[in-house]
């Protein structure tokens, strides 16, 4: 299959399935969290595949790698946000490792990719 559009992007698509399942575990957070911990969450989330279309749209391989970079960011954010969420007692163990699951698994798909584009730029 040939990639016509960031759509087509397994990593993409796994980043929107990664937002979803951050939305439903938040929407069980205390209220008070809604402009704290709820809202950094989702836009840590929301980043993620934003940054890996945006940077798919880009004119160069180099501004591809930034965004995917910034992507790779976010996800490290989201990864320390869930674990303040679980010490927080916002969400369960089995919530906690089925987020860090999605996000190791992510984390390797955006790093493949990443090492991908640098050896198409001769970086490695």
């Amino acid at each position: 299959m040939s990639i016509k559009s960031y759509r087509d992007l397994r990593v993409w698509q796994q980043g929107m399935d990664l937002v979803v399942a951050i939305y439903q575990l938040t929407e069980k957070f205390p209220a008070k969290e809604i402009y704290g911990l709820t809202s950094q969450m989702r836009r840590a989330s929301v980043s993620i595949p934003s940054n890996i279309a945006e940077g798919h749209t880009r004119e160069s391989s180099k501004e591809y790698l930034y965004h995917l970079s910034v992507a790779q960011a976010s996800l490290a954010e989201l990864e320390t946000q869930t674990e303040i969420a679980f010490r927080l007692k916002y969400c369960s163990d089995e919530q906690r490792d089925s987020t860090l699951k999605q996000t190791v698994s992510l984390g390797k798909q955006l790093y493949a990719l990443r090492n991908a584009l640098e050896r198409k730029l001769g970086k490695r």
